[in-house]
């Protein structure tokens, strides 16, 4: 099972490369965002919320065990993949590992290229929240 960022990285686009075009990638997403467990009724507040998103988007986290985790929701089903896949890429990562890391799956499955600009500025939002949360940590 992969563990670093880069290894779950590599496995992100190991398994969208299984599908041929954009419809079955889109499927996909909508299939993880599913699969998301909800973030409870109490973090979906605006201190959770992540500001720059045309969706409904919260994050929260937490450290444990010095790691940090990550629980998150969307009210949009492929921004709720896309929050899906950060959780798994950040989650149980340490501080410094999440602060310092290169996040290049999006790239590479082609997500940048085919995201709406609103779409795209939401998802930067999302991963500068989620490393400015891990920066706190790191700091503490």
């Amino acid at each position: 099972m992969a563990t670093s960022i880069d290894e779950i990285q590599n496995q992100i686009i190991e398994d969208f490369s299984l599908f041929d075009n954009w419809e079955d990638k889109y499927g996909y997403l909508i299939e993880l965002g599913k699969k998301l467990t909800p973030i409870s009724e109490d973090y979906k507040t605006d201190i959770y919320k992540i500001k720059g998103c045309q969706s409904n988007v919260w994050v929260k986290s937490s450290q444990k065990d010095n790691k940090v985790i990550y629980e998150g929701d969307s009210d949009a089903v492929i921004v709720k993949g896309l929050v899906s896949l950060l959780l798994s890429v950040f989650s149980n990562q340490t501080a410094l590992d999440i602060t310092h890391s290169n996040l290049y799956f999006m790239e590479k499955i082609g997500m940048t290229q085919n995201l709406s600009m609103t779409r795209a500025n939401g998802l930067s939002s999302m991963i500068k929240q989620m490393k400015m949360d891990a920066m706190a940590y790191q700091n503490q």
